[in-house]
């Protein structure tokens, strides 16, 4: 399935806002774990061009977003620059927390950083939730629900056995609506990665 044409178009100033991102990450990560030192060296294209691929797949007029687990930023905060959406970014590690803080005083990011337990955020509906190498898919689901409303959509990024993870979801404990709909989307950074988008998953 394609990607749609993206309802968000990117602002005139990402490039310059994701430049300063990374020389930020560039200099945390000396101090902090934020990214695998692996993909340092193809950082554009395995965290910033990986969470840029999910615009597309978010739904026009939607003004808010929530992403879970945010570690350092992917694809939250990348959304947010490239959205302008209102973003929550949780993250219950502190110096991760900081980070991010840090990064959205630098690039005006429209986040809001809660550096607690995903559990522990009071929950409030949401358009779009996200997720990236958090958990399994079963597990992003019962998260994202605290946060999701009738229309509310959720993008996870997901690597290789993303299908055996469909197969795990038990829409019976999601009270999920009988409209929920799954799709996958090849991912454009990553031959062996899909990305999910799912919705009508709301509690009743």
């Amino acid at each position: 399935m394609r990607l749609p044409e993206a309802a968000f178009p990117p602002p005139a100033d990402l490039a310059d806002k994701l430049d300063r991102y990374e020389v930020l990450l560039r200099k945390w990560q000396g101090a902090i774990n934020l990214v695998a030192s692996s993909t340092l060296p193809e950082l554009r294209r395995r965290h910033f061009e990986d969470s840029l691929q999910l615009v597309p797949l978010i739904p026009a007029g939607a003004r808010t977003l929530v992403d879970l687990g945010s570690g350092a930023g992917f694809p939250g905060l990348v959304l947010a620059l490239a959205t302008g959406l209102e973003t929550h970014l949780i993250e219950s590690d502190q110096r991760k927390a900081e980070f991010l803080r840090a990064v959205s005083r630098e690039t005006r990011a429209p986040v809001t950083v809660h550096a607690r337990r995903i559990e522990l955020v009071p929950p409030f509906p949401a358009d779009v939730v996200t997720a990236r190498a958090l958990a399994a898919l079963p597990v992003l689901l019962g998260y994202a629900a605290r946060f999701a409303g009738p229309h509310t959509v959720a993008l996870f990024p997901k690597g290789r056995g993303a299908e055996a993870e469909l197969t795990t979801v038990d829409l019976t404990t999601l009270a999920a609506s009988p409209k929920m709909t799954i799709d996958l989307h090849p991912s454009r950074t990553d031959p062996n990665a899909v990305l999910i988008r799912i919705e009508g998953f709301a509690r009743g």
